[in-house]
């Protein structure tokens, strides 16, 4: 497995350069999490259906990724690479249910599928899932929307399925509700608002 080492304030200029920042922060900056909350029923069905995916990580796979020129690259290219593989279709249509956590089958699924897949991909390449957080947030209509944290020692960045861009999370239009802890993805913990939203009802 790869690790990653800082590389100061350069890193963040070539960060801001690859994933388009809006702006150069001298701080990203990082949510501010809360109590304990209720996980969303597809996660609550996903950590039943595949037990691994909700294990509490080792304590030496617990302090956020430190950032490197070479890893915001991959970071980018995953984001966009699997943004254009997969075709945004509610779980209504795909299964019939208004959630259904999954990995996108057939090149289709919704907010959260593309969350899954990102996971999977940025943890096959070393970063640790305690640093990549299904998060939920509300969109400025109104709507839950899923997308994925990835947690660094810089601060909170997003990955999400309706902007190429990986953004520092202040840079997006959401309002963030709650997200994975990353001492125990099993478990969810309130940003702002502790309000339940269906999240697989996405619009482009």
């Amino acid at each position: 497995m790869q690790a990653f080492r800082a590389s100061g304030a350069g890193s963040v200029a070539v960060l801001c350069l690859l994933l388009s920042c809006l702006s150069v922060r001298a701080e990203i900056g990082f949510m501010t999490l809360g109590v304990s909350t209720t996980a969303p029923i597809g996660h609550h069905l996903l950590c039943r259906d595949l037990p691994r995916e909700c294990e509490a990580p080792g304590s030496d796979r617990l302090a956020p990724v430190d950032l490197t020129a070479s890893l915001i690259q991959t970071v980018a290219e995953i984001n966009t690479q699997t943004n254009a593989e997969i075709e945004p279709v509610s779980d209504q249509l795909l299964y019939g249910v208004e959630e259904h956590w999954v990995y996108p089958e057939d090149g289709r699924g919704d907010c959260e599928d593309f969350v899954l897949l990102k996971r999977q991909r940025l943890e096959a390449i070393g970063i640790p899932l305690s640093n990549l957080l299904i998060t939920v947030v509300r969109k400025p209509n109104g709507e839950g929307h899923a997308v994925l944290t990835l947690r660094t020692s810089t601060g909170d960045f997003v990955l999400d399925n309706l902007d190429w861009r990986v953004r520092a999370w202040r840079d997006t239009p959401y309002a963030f509700v709650k997200r994975q802890s990353s001492e125990d993805p099993g478990k969810w913990l309130s940003i702002a608002a502790n309000l339940d939203f269906v999240v697989g009802a996405l619009g482009r």
